[in-house]
């Protein structure tokens, strides 16, 4: 699988840094008790069905914290795994094992919910052609990283931030005045090639907007009959994108209607971590 957009590696250990100062403080007592000299072998398993993704996350943890730890994954990231499937094995000090085991599986665990429920939302829609994408609904500082976890997942990024890419939304244009006064001066002010997609919610927005020149109408709410009618409206003068009241129920029927995207804030905001344990050879070490 070919993933899009990865992330820098100086990006991920920034974030990695953040994390483990967040935990760690001025020390970790608990492992402070474990000889230095002492050395494990620890893996980690998934115990449900899954779409796992965050190992570079999961490996610089363990890294910034001791550079001679090995790992052995025995999967990639995007692929699925099955219940208590063994996912790495990790060999080095104990200490670090130790102290990086809860934030190494808490980047694991979530990047992992990100990816498994962007698969359920891209299978519902498999066949139909529409593409299945995000949105900012992101956990802040980890919107990247959520993104190439939807990537992983079967779906595709939607504009990454507010400064790379126009999407004029309600409030937008109640502040110009109009659609067509907002995306005039979308026109006026963007830089050429950088498409201007407008948030429509009746058919005469739909009509306005296209009049306008605007490239991608994000079709808010809309029941299917009336996405219907925008589809035969729009006659392919613009890409249309389906948002909002979006579900796992509801999402083929949608994509039946003829759009060319669905957009999910759920598939980054109110995803589930996955169930991950990691165990010590020879003992049973609780994460907690």
């Amino acid at each position: 699988m070919t993933i899009r957009n990865p992330i820098p590696t100086e990006e991920i250990a920034s974030q990695v840094a953040l994390a483990l100062a967040e935990d760690i403080g001025d020390g970790d007592l608990t492992a402070n008790l474990i000889p230095a000299e002492s050395s494990a072998e620890a893996t980690v398993i998934c115990r449900e069905h899954a779409v796992i993704c965050g190992q570079q996350w999961f490996n610089e943890v363990f890294l910034q914290l001791d550079t001679t730890i090995t790992f052995e994954w025995l999967i990639a990231d995007g692929e699925e795994v099955k219940p208590d499937q063994l996912l790495c094995t990790l060999r080095g000090s104990s200490k670090a094992l130790l102290t990086g085991e809860r934030t190494a599986l808490n980047f694991l665990q979530t990047l992992s919910g990100t990816a498994t429920l962007t698969s359920r939302y891209a299978q519902a829609i498999a066949g139909t052609g529409v593409k299945l994408l995000d949105t900012r609904k992101t956990i802040p500082g980890l919107r990247r990283a959520q993104k190439y976890a939807v990537s992983c997942g079967g779906g595709h990024n939607h504009r990454v931030g507010l400064y790379d890419g126009i999407l004029i939304k309600e409030n937008h244009i109640q502040a110009a005045g109009s659609i067509t006064a907002a995306v005039a001066k979308a026109r006026e002010t963007s830089a050429s090639g950088i498409p201007v997609e407008v948030e429509v919610e009746t058919l005469a927005e739909v009509k306005e907007a296209l009049a306008v020149g605007a490239d991608i109408l994000l079709l808010d709410n809309m029941p299917p009959e009336i996405l219907r009618q925008a589809v035969s409206i729009t006659q392919g003068e613009a890409k249309l994108e389906a948002s909002g009241g979006i579900t796992l129920q509801n999402i083929n029927e949608i994509a039946r209607t003829g759009v060319d995207y669905i957009s999910v804030g759920e598939i980054t905001k109110r995803l589930e971590a996955v169930d991950l344990s990691m165990r010590f050879a020879g003992d049973t070490l609780a994460t907690s």
